[in-house]
This record gives C-alpha cells, sequence and structure tokens, in this order.
C-alpha cells in the first residue's frame, strides 16, 4: 500500500510541476509546501530557498499577495485578481494575475492555502497590439484623404517646375533651383505613397511562403548592398517550420524593412542575427478558427540599441530618430504583421542592442 501511495503522491508531483501556471501551496501555518517550475520562474524563487519557508518572508514586498493569502487562509474564500500585481523579484517587472483557494480535505477541513500565478507578460503585449492597431486604422482613415488632397497640387507644382526647367537655358544656375523642386516634390511624393500604403485596406494574396527562402535572399542581397562594411549575419533557421498561409510580397517588405533597419543601427560594424522558431507560449485563435500555434522570426543587432522613451513610439507614424527617416516604414511593418492576424514586439537593451519579434500563425 505503502508503495501505491508514494507512486501516487509522484504522479500527483509530477502533474503539479507539469502545469504552465505556478504553483504555490501552504500551510496552516503559512509555510511553503510545495512551489512547481513555473512559480519559480514566475516569480524568481527557488525551490531550496522557498520550501519550508514562510510565504510572507518569501514575498515581504507583495502586499496584495500576502493579503490574498492571508484573506483565503482567514475565511477560506477564492480570491482572484488579474489587474493589480507586478512581480519585482525578478529583477524586472513582471504582471501577473493571481487566484487564492484553500486546501481542503475530503471531510472540509481546510489544511492550507493553494496560490496559482499566471505571466501576464505576453497578454499586456498583445493587448497593447491590438491597442496601437487600432490607433493606426484611426490615422490611416484621416491619411487617406489627406494624402489624396495632397497629390492634386503635387501633381501641378510638379508640371510646372519641369515646364519651367525646359525655358530655362542648360547653363544656367537658374536650372539648380527646378531640381531641387523636383526632388522635394519627389520626397514628398514617397512620403504620401507610403501613408496611402499604411492607410489604404487591401487583398492580401494568401499562398504558402517559405519564410526561411525570403529571409534568406534578404540576407543575401544586404550582405552584397553592404559588403564594404564589417558586418556579419548569423542566421538560425528551425528545419521543422512549415511553408506559412501569407502574402509573399508583403513578408518580403516586412523583413527586408527589419533587416534593413538592423544594418543601419550597427553602422559600419556589428552583427546581424536571424532566428526563427515555433513560439509555444500562446496561440491566437479567432473565432469559428482552430487553435493555431505561432512561428516567430527574432531580428537582432548589437547595435547602440533604443532610449526607452523613443521605444514606446516606435510604431508611430511620422516618429523616425534617423535624420532623412519618414517615420512611416516601422508602422507599415505593424500594419502588415496585423493584416497577417500576429504582432511585433521590439527589446532593447541601450548599448547592447535591439531584437524586434515577429509573430504569425502557423497556419498551412
Amino acid at each position: 500500500m505503502n508503495g501505491g501511495e508514494n507512486h501516487l503522491k509522484e504522479y500527483y508531483a509530477n502533474v503539479i510541476d507539469s502545469v504552465g501556471d505556478g504553483v504555490i501551496v501552504l500551510d496552516k501555518q503559512g509555510m511553503v509546501t510545495l512551489i512547481n517550475p513555473a512559480a519559480e520562474e514566475i516569480t524568481g524563487v527557488s525551490r531550496r530557498h522557498a520550501q519550508s519557508a514562510p510565504f510572507s518572508d518569501i514575498f515581504k514586498g507583495e502586499a496584495i499577495l500576502l493579503e490574498m493569502v492571508s484573506k483565503t487562509a482567514a475565511t477560506g474564500m477564492t480570491i482572484s485578481d488579474y489587474e493589480n500585481i507586478v512581480l519585482k523579484k525578478t529583477g524586472h517587472l513582471t504582471p501577473v494575475s493571481a487566484t487564492a483557494s484553500p486546501l481542503l480535505l475530503a471531510s472540509g477541513e481546510i489544511i492550507g492555502t493553494i496560490l496559482v500565478l499566471r505571466d501576464l507578460t505576453n497578454v499586456r503585449e498583445l493587448e497593447e497590439t491590438v491597442r496601437q492597431a487600432d490607433r493606426l486604422s484611426t490615422v490611416g482613415t484621416l491619411a487617406a484623404g489627406l494624402a489624396h488632397e495632397i497629390k492634386n497640387p503635387l501633381g501641378g507644382i510638379k508640371g510646372a517646375a519641369q515646364l519651367l526647367e525646359r525655358e530655362i537655358r542648360e547653363d544656367s544656375e537658374l536650372r539648380d533651383y527646378t531640381r531641387v523642386v523636383l526632388k522635394e516634390v519627389e520626397r514628398v511624393n514617397k512620403i504620401v505613397d507610403e501613408l496611402l500604403d499604411l492607410a489604404s485596406p487591401r487583398k492580401l494574396a494568401l499562398a504558402p511562403v517559405n519564410l526561411h527562402k525570403i529571409l534568406g535572399d534578404i540576407i543575401i542581397l544586404q550582405k552584397g548592398v553592404f559588403a564594404d562594411k564589417r558586418i556579419t549575419f548569423q542566421q538560425k533557421f528551425d528545419p521543422s517550420i512549415p511553408p506559412i498561409l501569407a502574402d509573399e510580397a508583403l513578408m518580403t517588405q516586412l523583413f527586408l524593412n527589419l533587416i534593413k533597419n538592423a544594418v543601419e543601427a550597427v553602422g559600419e560594424t556589428g552583427q546581424i542575427k536571424v532566428v526563427s522558431r515555433v513560439w509555444s507560449d500562446y496561440s491566437m485563435t479567432q473565432k469559428g478558427e482552430r487553435r493555431s500555434r505561432m512561428v516567430a522570426i527574432e531580428v537582432s543587432d548589437d547595435g547602440p540599441g533604443i532610449k526607452k522613451e523613443e521605444l514606446e513610439q516606435l510604431f508611430t507614424p511620422f516618429f523616425t530618430t534617423k535624420a532623412k527617416g519618414t517615420g512611416l516604414g516601422l508602422a507599415i511593418c505593424q500594419k502588415i504583421v496585423t493584416e497577417h492576424r500576429g504582432m511585433i514586439k521590439v527589446d532593447s537593451d541601450p548599448g547592447k542592442g535591439t531584437t524586434f519579434t515577429v509573430m504569425l500563425p502557423l497556419i498551412q
């Protein structure tokens, strides 16, 4: 019988260790009796340090968690918080949801408390992506009308400048002025075209797309263009990733933009890394569709990084840190990703580099 009980204990321990959410079990005295690997990762507290230690000591600074656990232990109520808890134990802020429930025997006697934690970092990032897409949609509607209004007078200016140029002698200095006018008209025209690209709805030409081929071709192209610089490219592709359903032209535009940005970030010397992997953290679904895993493409550089205040505005139209940039490139990248029902995020460490991560549904 003892062997059977031990086997059962081991079975339940394996079940709890395999759960993706963090599970912490306390006894009636508030001592930690169990902490699973997910909870160790979320909280930054090791099992060795937590086992048989008072919960109130380990989570001294986390007032909401302490209050939840204390209230559940005293009343037997289940208490949840999905909005207000941000753990600081891991060296960075981690938003989490928490549920404290009484641990009951079959007789109904309370013998402890179970605390379940879920890391909400990815959920918060996804929510922010949706909010940005909504803002982009509003800006896009305004931009479409504005772009058409600009196009008409721009055509008139260009035509007048071309006629004027024909009337001026080849050796006249006045030709320099007409050239400047035409050059600036082309620059404004390019911005207007990008605005229209950002604003106008389009029908995706969906077909099976080999992302690795697109990425490989872009890297070969960039190596050729910047052969005179000391820039190295590393690629690490997961061979198990099959072709995905996407618009090949838009995927090329998306990753060409991100890789070119990385090259510009490193300057004369540096390293660009492009990695593909299946992302198992979570999957995205829409009503009436089966769950779909995500494929993640990371484009990293070891350039100077991006300041925190700039990081928050990167996908905002017309925000740019480049001397000659329009500030529409990343906004268009975000639109392409959103149209493919994915998400894009950026992580940067000033002085160490930047990583853009594109996540797309792994639909075949």
